[in-house]
């Protein structure tokens, strides 16, 4: 492993699913080394999200688990407990998403963790903060999305809650943590201390849905309702053009001007409904009824060469299929085809972010269950007997990982 901003930080990563790999992976593409600790059964998410050749991954649990190693431990058992406590004396980051209680049955719990290891950063993701009642709830993306709002926005829309059909809250706490563990970094560079981060889904996600519609409750007292009705309103969606769909942005007034100009209207410039930023806000349903109306009379390829030439934001609306043959994502190198020890060829996608220094510069696909065993507990100094004792040997003989 070479490269990147994170070179030469080890993270012990206990995490599942998605919340902590989100976390880890971003981590892992940074140049962390991500040692991922499994029980021999497995992340979940291994056979959650698809199928794949071999059985022990799937295509979801690839693209959230590239860039790490797979450790496979049953930390039921002493030994595997004290492999654990080795790992953790060369680490820079913890990382769980197990709840509270069960580390501690681990003595994996935070507060003998910094004790032990006063360098190390102890991240903790949660589902709630621990000072409060639900404090031991379990907690999983659907749950989130509900308790927080994000289900409500749909229900302002649509009439009933739903959620958004992705693991939404987790890929966005997922991010905050590793925000928060690269501050602690920081930190730590300042202060040669570690430091312990609790991460929670439900208030992360509460902040993120009320920043955006708390709106006019916001003020005390309250000068309206809750909710941005500009982008909860029925019409805020793609707009159908004569061959497809199409999404559009025009919120300046130099963009709007330009949109009415476009549509053969330029008349709505001087409406008192839709001369200003502030008038099409409280015109919503009547700007966006002018907008889908004009947008119906062209092909969405017609529309995007006439917006493109007036600086209007628009694009075109991909299914998950065409968004892989994006004309831009193909020109930067997007997608590329790797080679997977256990599953043969599979496409990847290339970090979206671009570093002076660069990043790391190797590229491992996830790892298979275990699959690199052998190799992490023999750095650790273990004997080949010792290591048999603690590894489920075919998850090791079904494939080393690739790197």
């Amino acid at each position: 492993m070479t490269g990147g901003p994170l070179a030469g930080i080890r993270v012990v990563d206990l995490t599942s699913v998605v919340v902590g790999p989100t976390a880890t992976l971003f981590l892992a593409d940074y140049g962390a080394e991500v040692i991922k600790v499994e029980q021999p059964a497995g992340d979940l998410l291994r056979s959650l999200g698809g199928r794949s050749h071999s059985g022990q991954l799937c295509g979801k649990f690839s693209h959230f688990n590239r860039n790490k190693r797979s450790l496979a431990l049953d930390l039921k058992q002493d030994t595997a407990r004290a492999a654990l406590e080795r790992l953790l004396r060369k680490a820079d980051i913890f990382i769980a998403n197990v709840r509270p209680a069960a580390l501690d049955r681990l003595g994996l719990g935070t507060a003998p963790l910094r004790a032990r290891y006063p360098r190390l950063i102890v991240c903790n993701l949660v589902g709630f903060r621990q000072e409060g009642p639900y404090r031991d709830r379990p907690a999983y993306d659907s749950i989130i999305q509900g308790m927080a709002g994000v289900a409500a926005c749909n229900e302002r829309v649509l009439g009933e809650p739903r959620f958004v059909p992705m693991v939404f809250a987790d890929h966005v706490v997922g991010l905050i943590a590793a925000q928060c563990i690269l501050a602690a970094l920081y930190q730590r560079e300042r202060t040669r201390e570690g430091q312990a981060i609790e991460v929670p889904m439900f208030e992360n996600m509460a902040a993120f849905v009320l920043a955006e519609h708390l709106g006019d409750r916001t003020f005390v007292p309250a000068l309206g309702e809750s909710g941005d009705r500009r982008v909860l309103h029925p019409l805020a969606r793609p707009i159908k053009t004569k061959d497809g769909w199409i999404c559009i942005s025009a919120n300046t007034d130099a963009q709007a001007f330009a949109l009415f100009d476009a549509l053969g209207c330029p008349e709505l410039k001087d409406d008192p409904r839709f001369c200003s930023v502030k008038a099409r806000y409280d015109n919503v349903r009547e700007y966006f009824e002018v907008r889908a109306q004009g947008l119906s009379r062209r092909t969405t390829g017609e529309w995007l060469a006439i917006f493109e030439q007036a600086d209007i934001p628009a694009g075109r609306v991909h299914s998950f299929d065409s968004l892989t043959a994006d004309e831009h994502l193909v020109e930067i190198g997007f997608f590329r085809q790797v080679e997977h020890p256990g599953e043969g060829g599979m496409i990847d996608m290339a970090h979206a972010n671009k570093f002076s220094a660069g990043l790391r510069e190797d590229y491992c696909p996830a790892p298979l269950l275990g699959g690199d065993s052998i190799d992490v507990l023999s750095e650790l100094g273990y004997a080949k007997d010792e290591i048999d004792e603690m590894v489920q040997l075919k998850a090791v003989i079904d494939g080393r990982a690739a790197c």
